[in-house]
């Protein structure tokens, strides 16, 4: 056997790595504990011993119990003596029943059973069995993070964008502009026109046939002077009224803009 492997201990010695095999090899008696079982409280294993041997929960032998329990007691004594404390507890009422199971029944009324020393002791056995086999179930069911994780799948998923409404407000604003820009290229030559809104509703959808937004601004013609921007903007809020066409922006304050409202054939 080499005396250094990778620099790994060969061995501990109260915790101290030992990196060669000594000469002298002396083991102290308390360098090296096993313990088979372990128990998490007196009635655990007084549970243990009575199911190890088949003895019958209800009809325990005292003698043999105890006499077991006593020298686990008597191991655990010299090595943890808070952890023994409640397992003196328990054996100090293993032997007050065994006494009391020498001692002759107190005298009952006619027609009832003596009763059992060993009846609280049983009660508590059981209930405690009860106890431990629903924690057993419980410990056999998959748990988060120990049986399990949780996956996380994240989907993308395209939603075609909503426009928010244009407010009345604005619409004015942008009528008004247009109004602004129509003053500044109008003339003084007066003349009679017939205008007609329908011409000008259906001026306004061939506009818009093919195409998939057309601002707010590009439907009217401010070199024609502010009759026809007046019919335009009449026919323009009979298509709105009538569903033909969607008058929309993409946010607040943004441009405006005019489409369909169909799908021509």
């Amino acid at each position: 056997m080499p005396e250094v492997v990778d620099q790994v201990a060969l061995a501990r010695l109260y915790g101290e790595p030992l990196f060669a095999m000594p000469t002298d090899l002396y083991i102290p008696p308390d360098a090296l504990e096993v313990f088979l079982e372990a128990f998490e409280g007196p009635l655990d294993l007084l549970l243990y011993l009575i199911r190890k041997q088949n003895f019958n929960i209800l009809d325990i032998p005292m003698l043999s119990v105890t006499r077991q329990y006593l020298s686990y007691v008597d191991e655990i004594r010299s090595r943890n003596l808070e952890l023994a404390a409640e397992y003196l507890l328990m054996a100090a009422m293993l032997i007050e029943i065994k006494s009391r199971m020498l001692l002759p029944p107190k005298k009952q009324a006619e027609g009832e059973e003596a009763e059992d020393p060993r009846a609280e002791l049983v009660r508590r056995l059981l209930e405690y069995e009860q106890m431990k086999l629903a924690a057993q179930g419980l410990g056999a069911v998959p748990q988060y993070g120990r049986d399990f994780i949780k996956a996380q799948v994240f989907i993308e998923q395209a939603l075609q964008p909503r426009f928010p409404d244009v407010e009345m407000s604005e619409l004015q604003e942008a009528w008004r502009d247009i109004l602004k820009r129509a003053k500044l290229v109008q003339t003084h030559k007066i003349t009679r026109e017939e205008l007609s809104v329908r011409e000008y509703m259906s001026a306004i959808l061939k506009r818009l046939q093919g195409r998939r937004f057309v601002e707010f601004e590009d439907i009217f013609e401010p070199e024609k002077g502010s009759t026809v921007l007046v019919v335009t903007f009449i026919a323009l809020l009979e298509l709105a009224k009538e569903t033909l066409i969607e008058i929309t922006q993409a946010e607040a304050f943004a441009p405006i803009y005019v489409r369909l409202s169909y799908t021509p054939v």
